[in-house]
């Protein structure tokens, strides 16, 4: 079986061509004028980053995909779609003001932007797929109209993922409110009352009162928690403690099922910018230092070698002092850089299963620009 062609370059200019010319030199030399993008409508999935955070990447780079999105004779527009936790994109408007102060306008990037699943998160297409989790997808109603889709990630740590790349900005970041429910349904964090100081931070960020404080200690409530891991993220003493076993590898099983609904059956392209390689998403309000130098841009027809190309990358890297990942390293722990970062995650179940279900190959030929 002949391997996936994976096209990178370094982040290395000269005089005469800076990082947006080279982007878009990658993406040309990777194949992407072989797509019929004539009167088109070509979605480019991007994460707008939420607002605080300061590691998603910056329009400058959709500029230079919409660019030649254009060139090729496409209607690109950017998009995604809202959030199942609470913050700066839970709703369209919200997510429009959220994109326009980090920077995304019309003006910036020459395209518009349109929130996936509507107003408040529920303008749906229900996509079969017939998978051994998920059997009908919800997907945003306006990526599934559109012809073309390009995935623009950036590539980062994820502290339920593993990592955050083409897969799961396609997979997890397509479907609406209601299917991010079922991708994280699998598992329910739980409160450790030692901990726990009751400072109701994992109130504030849970999305469906599913959760109380009650004599200075958290306790969550299953029926109405959706397992999206919001709680985990903020509580300052580590006392929400997620759920493992076996629903972490679910959670990537259903994002490679959900990929496979937005992208089957029309032309897609993926392009993955690996610099500020943040622990967490870019969901986050906030960012940690990197856990590894830049690396730089990846390009590929396959979504799956193109994340595993990124991730053994990354895993070349040194590691940067004082990082989350420098500090867990210092305590023992052994693996690559991401299960170091975040050691209960298991990036490489999403990307076997993408490659078992047909859309994509882990064996890639990677070839420099």
């Amino acid at each position: 079986m002949e391997k996936s062609k994976v096209y990178f370059t370094t982040f290395k200019t000269s005089f005469t061509e800076n990082i947006p010319a080279k982007l878009k030199r990658l993406i040309r030399a990777a194949g992407i004028g072989d797509i019929d993008f004539t009167d088109k409508y070509a979605a480019i999935k991007i994460h707008f980053g939420e607002l605080g955070n300061l590691a998603f990447l910056r329009p400058n780079y959709a500029k230079a995909v919409v660019d030649v999105v254009k060139e090729l004779g496409g209607k690109a527009f950017l998009t995604d779609c809202n959030t199942l936790y609470v913050g700066s994109r839970k709703n369209a408007l919200d997510h429009l003001d959220t994109a326009y102060e980090n920077g995304f306008t019309p003006f910036s990037t020459g395209c518009h932007v349109i929130i996936g699943d509507g107003l408040k998160g529920t303008d749906e297409a229900l996509v079969p797929v017939d998978g051994e989790y998920v059997k009908e997808a919800k997907i945003g109603q306006a990526v599934m109209d559109a012809d073309v889709v390009i995935s623009l990630n950036h590539f980062k740590g994820h502290e339920m993922a593993g990592f955050g790349g083409a897969l799961k900005n396609i997979g997890m970041g397509c479907g609406s409110r209601a299917g991010k429910m079922e991708m994280h349904s699998e598992g329910k964090p739980y409160v450790n009352q030692d901990n726990c100081i009751g400072c109701g931070m994992c109130t504030k960020v849970c999305a469906h009162t599913g959760i109380t404080v009650t004599d200075k200690k958290a306790s969550i409530n299953h029926e109405n928690c959706v397992g999206c891991g919001r709680c985990i993220g903020v509580c300052p003493k580590d006392a929400v403690e997620p759920s493992f076993g076996d629903s972490v590898d679910v959670l990537n099983y259903k994002m490679a099922e959900y990929s496979k609904a937005v992208l089957q059956g029309r032309p897609h392209f993926h392009i993955s910018i690996v610099c500020d390689v943040s622990p967490n998403c870019d969901c986050h309000a906030e960012n940690d230092i990197p856990i590894i130098p830049d690396v730089g841009m990846f390009a590929s027809f396959d979504p799956v070698a193109i994340d595993v190309a990124c991730a053994d990358a990354c895993n070349r890297q040194p590691i940067i002092a004082g990082s989350v990942l420098h500090e867990n390293k210092g305590h023992g722990e052994e693996g690559d850089h991401f299960h170091i970062t975040h050691p209960d995650t298991n990036w490489e179940s999403c990307v076997e299963h993408a490659e078992k279900i047909g859309i994509g190959s882990r064996e890639y030929e990677l070839i420099e620009i």
